[in-house]
């Protein structure tokens, strides 16, 4: 496994990006743009959705069209007890992580019994279950969302303020970067990638291929729900739509254009998508018109996506030959 070089430009540009990014709300708060600081904080807590969907997805292979039921979750974690006049940040995040860990283990054990188009369409059909059902929930807004009457509150922060709640999301996101890059040489995220191209041979070694995948599916799902609670703090606000598959098809668009399995990845991919719709969105009405065969370019140009262009930046002198992947080393494990 090739290690992170802060001088190679797959690190080094995304480690400028986390700069420049830290730096958002005093630069718009000096130009009087606090627009700024609201639509760079989507990005970053959709780059926390993505990188947790990055986990499942390109570290696991396990692709799931049902992420936004995670993030649904998190929001009316924070909508519902709101509602209540229950105002505690940690008893929603209580409820974030504890309903997202019990959906996410129901769910992951049930799909995981499939692989292929049946995998994706169960977990499809699950997030589709739990758009209807806060749908139907019409004392609690049903189809209009429910407006978030109590943010979330930490010991004295208030994630109702935008500039907390900035702070509090890229510091998720530094964190869970960090954690990714860790996986990647941790026995947990080598079996878990050699789970992805061998099931059999990692079996074989002792170790239970569908238990990885379920465990790496829940902590996915956990951090997905976080991204939603952080979410409905940002827009005051709990929506059926969130869980749509719309939100998962996007979500895994990011991580594609990012490039699957990479630490970097899901934070390019978030911001090169928010940023192109943001982009074409104020140039002409007919955006989506432009913005799908780009993205579709962009996809071909660069097969291990936007990482992979930058690694092709590197120079041949400091490119290091990669180290056997997990999977490969058990295939040779197995000759």
């Amino acid at each position: 496994m090739s290690k992170l070089h802060p001088w190679r430009p797959a690190t080094a540009v995304p480690l400028a990006v986390l700069l420049a990014l830290a730096a958002v709300p005093f630069i718009a708060q000096a130009i009087g743009q606090p627009f700024w600081t609201s639509f760079f904080a989507r990005i970053l807590i959709y780059a926390i959705a993505a990188s947790a969907l990055n986990l499942a997805l390109g570290y696991g292979g396990l692709v799931s069209f049902g992420h936004a039921l995670f993030m649904g979750l998190g929001s009316y974690a924070v909508a519902l007890p709101a509602f209540h006049g229950v105002d505690s940040g940690w008893v929603h995040l209580a409820w974030c992580v504890g309903a997202c860990a019990l959906v996410a283990l129901a769910v992951g054990a049930i799909s995981l019994r499939t692989s292929g188009m049946s995998f994706i369409m169960i977990t499809l059909a699950f997030a589709q279950m739990g758009y209807f059902l806060f749908v139907s929930l019409k004392q609690y807004g049903g189809d209009d969302g429910l407006a978030v009457s109590a943010t979330s509150r930490f010991a004295g922060l208030d994630l109702g303020s935008t500039t907390t709640l900035y702070g509090a999301a890229l510091a998720v996101l530094v964190l869970l970067t960090w954690w990714m890059a860790r996986l990647r040489v941790a026995p947990f995220g080598m079996a878990l990638r050699g789970a992805r191209q061998n099931a059999r041979r990692v079996q074989a070694i002792g170790l239970q291929p569908r238990r990885v995948q379920l465990a790496a599916f829940v902590i996915s799902g956990v951090v997905c729900g976080l991204a939603g609670l952080l979410l409905a703090n940002l827009n005051a606000y709990a929506s059926p739509s969130t869980m749509s598959w719309t939100v998962s098809g996007e979500l895994i668009v990011m991580v594609v254009l990012g490039g699957m399995g990479t630490v970097f990845g899901p934070l390019l991919g978030a911001l090169v998508f928010l940023g192109l719709e943001e982009v074409l969105k104020g140039w002409t009405d007919h955006w989506m018109a432009i913005f799908g065969p780009l993205i579709v370019v962009m996809a071909l140009v660069g097969r291990r996506g936007i990482v992979g262009l930058l690694e092709k930046l590197a120079p041949a002198a400091r490119r290091e030959p990669r180290a056997a992947a997990p999977e490969a080393a058990l295939q040779q494990g197995g000759a």
